[in-house]
């Protein structure tokens, strides 16, 4: 594989890692819906306005039902993932969210793509790493447990969101529309889980009211998640899948780092070697 799409690979999880992080840190604060419908609702004034400066209209077409097929996915994943961020620590969710992988992954595996053995062996570590990185925690309250299922349902969303995207466009322009389609529909769907929890009596907003002093912070989780998306679309279109969706797959070692560097998280030795096998797996993805 060559350099370009490891490093936009690579730049998904980055995005990724920072967007999970303070999507995390928002819904501790305030509900999770909330969180993702603002969030969402400023990138697509953002995407909209991109696409009209762009003439993206004009690559509308049948892959947009890619699209939109993400957008009703992706709402139910940020969700559970939001919740389960809220519910268990950071460092544990996240590596689990990661596993969503397996579906890109199988995707790429069925379309004919055959990784060599340096590159099945820097996914095998990789994924061991990402799981080490979050120093696996499955002991404890019935709240663990419910966290870990909430993420494994995110992880399916997050997966099946990654092979709809890297599906919905061949060129950039295109790009721009299909994530503004994407989000678009990320917005209705939300929007009316919303609606539909406020009417059955839970609260949209946090006792002190609309977070306004959060709303740079909403900006950049749907702006980061936008971009994340993006990336990988790029890096899907112009490497190997199998590849590809491992290295944007390591988000979660962002975040621990985030996490720790943020909100004083100490590192336990397993999470150490989990990132540096991580570190070990991406470096044979992107040389093998």
């Amino acid at each position: 594989m060559t350099t370009t799409p490891a490093l936009f690979a690579l730049a998904t999880s980055l995005l990724w890692g920072l967007a999970d992080f303070g999507g995390g840190l928002l819904t501790r604060r305030t509900p999770a819906l909330t969180v993702v419908v603002v969030s969402q609702s400023l990138a697509v004034v953002a995407l909209g306005a991109i696409v009209v400066a762009t003439g993206g209209w004009s690559e509308a077409g049948p892959q947009v039902w890619f699209a939109v097929a993400a957008g009703l996915v992706g709402p139910v994943a940020l969700l559970a993932f939001y919740k389960a961020l809220a519910l268990g620590p950071m460092g544990v969710v996240s590596p689990l969210g990661s596993l969503g992988v397996v579906v890109p992954v199988g995707v790429g595996l069925v379309l004919g793509e055959r990784p060599g053995v340096p590159q099945f062996a820097g996914i095998v570590v990789a994924v061991a790493g990402v799981v080490l990185a979050g120093g696996p925690q499955f002991r404890g309250a019935p709240v663990q447990r419910q966290a870990i299922l909430l993420t494994l349902l995110a992880a399916f969303g997050f997966g099946a969101v990654m092979a709809l995207i890297a599906e919905a466009s061949t060129t950039l322009t295109g790009l721009f529309l299909a994530l503004f389609v994407q989000r678009v529909t990320n917005v209705a769907a939300s929007g009316t889980a919303l609606y539909v929890a406020v009417r059955r009596g839970t609260p949209a907003l946090p006792s002190e009211g609309f977070p306004w002093r959060s709303l740079p912070a909403l900006a950049f989780v749907g702006l980061a998640d936008v971009a994340a998306n993006g990336t990988y679309s790029v890096a899907a279109q112009r490497g190997p899948v199998t590849v590809v969706a491992v290295l944007a797959s390591l988000y979660p070692v962002v975040t621990a780092l985030a996490a720790r560097g943020v909100l004083s998280e100490r590192l336990r030795g397993v999470q150490a070697a989990g990132a540096g096998l991580a570190l070990v797996g991406t470096l044979l993805l992107a040389t093998g």
